[in-house]
């Protein structure tokens, strides 16, 4: 039997990196399994804490039924107390917070509660992936913005208002626009005029800012919320993770926060497509939230380890980059002996059994550059330098 696809998986691939994994498994199977360098999934363990609060929450028997679409008060109170404490802004948590089931799931809800087909959204280049995966299945229309290498990957403003002014005379209007500082691929912290000049941006021209901040406490001490600025909650609505920060990747754990008025539309569609979070887990998750500084610099140690061996290896093949980078991967510029990041993965891929991400994958103005995560512990960073190192010679 022939069923086919709907219209909306049109130009929609499956996700690079679920097909790369599928291309190491096969390597893997030949023999000297590779050294995945590539992906940003944290390999440490929560807090102790978390864990055991998780663990006595499950073993009780009250707490398996469903739970309210908005979340829990425990998480939502706690959600507020970690963006007071951190990002020295006040949320109500009854109105402004609401907990999502990891904020990748947040992308889509934004896209499907806000957008009409044909709607211009305007993406980073380079950027996350799914910013722009979302927008189309939700029928809007990608209108990349590139952030160049020359301008310390900052938003060219004047640029940008050429191009809304340009499209408001087309079909479809521009109605949202994704950001995501610390940025990702390119490790890019944001200036205060950044942030400024965006909420001033999305008043102009009546633009919903998108801001995806899951990276600000990955080598960053200054963690900032665009929520912050004057103005924004007119403009902006911020997504916020656990998966870095806590190392609770696999939890699902996420927030949406902004006006009630942006809560209660995006509440309308995410209402209809889950029926809440496990209990225990919020629970864990508001101790998480509850962790000092200590948490946060223990994390931070490990990181700066791995990243010394990962200049090393980027080093090693004669890669450029900037030491002034937050979050969780290495962002740097092939030589000039590759013509993109895509055939420098792949020759050390085949060559030394070692994967780094290509920075084409982010857009094409990742095209010359490469991304390598910090996610793995300091030994296959070795091993991968001495793989690369046999492979040269």
């Amino acid at each position: 039997m022939k069923v086919e696809v709907a219209n909306r998986l049109n130009g929609i691939g499956e996700y690079y990196f679920s097909q790369k994994l599928k291309e190491i498994d096969g390597l893997n199977k030949e023999g000297e399994p590779v050294i995945n360098l590539g992906i940003g999934s944290p390999d440490l363990p929560p807090h102790p804490e978390v864990i055991k609060v998780l663990q006595e929450e499950a073993a009780k028997p009250n707490v398996h039924a469903y739970q309210s679409y908005k979340g829990s008060e425990t998480l939502r109170k706690a959600f507020s107390a970690w963006y007071l404490k951190w990002y020295s802004l006040e949320l109500n948590p009854a109105t402004e917070i609401l907990p999502l089931i990891g904020s990748k799931e947040g992308i889509m809800h934004i896209c499907m509660t806000y957008l009409n087909e044909g709607d211009k959204v305007l993406i980073p280049n380079p950027g996350y992936p799914t910013y722009s995966s979302a927008v189309k299945l939700a029928g809007g229309t990608c209108i990349p913005y590139e952030l160049k290498e020359e301008k310390d990957w900052q938003i060219d403003f004047k640029e940008l208002q050429r191009a809304v002014d340009a499209y408001s005379n087309g079909a479809g209007v521009v109605k949202l626009m994704w950001v995501n500082y610390p940025h990702m691929p390119t490790g890019q912290l944001p200036t205060k005029e950044v942030f400024e000049n965006l909420v001033a941006f999305g008043r102009k021209n009546n633009i919903l800012i998108c801001h995806d901040n899951p990276y600000s406490f990955i080598l960053n001490e200054h963690p900032k919320s665009l929520l912050g600025v004057d103005g924004a909650m007119d403009c902006v609505i911020e997504l916020n993770s656990l998966s870095k920060s806590q190392n609770m990747a696999g939890w699902r754990v996420g927030v949406l926060c902004g006006a009630k008025e942006r809560i209660d539309e995006v509440l309308r569609f995410k209402s209809n497509m889950d029926s809440g979070m496990f209990l225990p887990v919020q629970l864990a998750a508001a101790k998480a939230l509850s962790l000092d500084k200590s948490w946060y610099d223990s994390v931070n140690a490990v990181y700066k380890s791995r990243r010394e061996k990962a200049y090393e290896l980027l080093d090693l093949l004669e890669c450029e980059y900037s030491k002034e980078q937050a979050g969780m991967f290495l962002w740097a510029k092939i030589p000039s002996s590759y013509n993109t990041g895509f055939e420098l993965s792949d020759v050390i891929l085949k060559s030394s059994k070692v994967f780094i991400t290509p920075g084409g994958i982010f857009g094409s103005a990742g095209d010359g550059f490469v991304r390598v995560s910090l996610c793995s512990p300091e030994e296959k960073f070795e091993a991968a330098i001495q793989r690369i190192k046999t492979s040269l010679k």
